[in-house]
């Protein structure tokens, strides 16, 4: 499928739509409806509108709807309500569990940081707390893929990536589902 400047544009596996800004070669660059220019390979699009077709038709309200600010179709997941709490975070990095962590090798402290990590979520569980996030850093992600096989062998546990905006691509949320027999 050839894909021109202007033309509409959604991501196959994705919900994300976009206009085509510009084309080189099989990759393409959109600007999605967020506002974010994403570059994709041209077999990851499918076309949903042609930027060259005109329509002449005139409608008021279809004038009207489209002067109106168009709001992001999102929910916030992150509105708390007042009387609740904030999950507990724990921070992972070495310098916060340990006062002299120099001499310790990175077995060590890897060996640590999960021994910490264990001991939240054990703690976690006997005390029926819904949600905890472990902050472990971008780093190489050697701690992340370990935390993920740490939790992949519990179960009634469902983790993903903490909240983008509040922690980065550096921690983890745990989630413990309650009364599953």
């Amino acid at each position: 499928m050839i894909l021109n400047k202007g033309d509409k544009v959604s991501v196959l596996d994705d919900a994300i739509d976009g206009v085509v800004i510009e084309v080189k070669g099989a990759e393409v660059t959109i600007e999605t409806t967020d506002g974010f220019s994403l570059t994709f390979k041209s077999t990851e699009l499918i076309k949903i509108g042609s930027g060259n077709a005109m329509n002449f038709s005139f409608n008021k309200s279809q004038v009207i709807s489209e002067k109106e600010v168009v709001k992001p179709n999102y929910i916030n997941k992150e509105k708390n309500n007042k009387k609740e709490i904030p999950p507990p975070e724990f921070d992972l990095h070495i310098e916060k569990l340990v006062k002299n962590y120099k001499s310790m090798s990175n077995y060590d402290i890897l060996n640590t940081q999960i021994e910490t990590a264990k001991r939240h979520i054990e703690f976690a569980i006997r005390n029926r707390i819904p949600k905890i996030v472990f902050i472990h850093g971008v780093g190489e992600g050697v701690l992340k893929s370990d935390l993920d096989f740490l939790l992949g062998r519990y179960d009634n546990i469902v983790y993903q990536d903490a909240n983008y905006q509040k922690y980065g691509l550096g921690a983890t949320e745990i989630y413990f589902k309650q009364n599953v027999r």
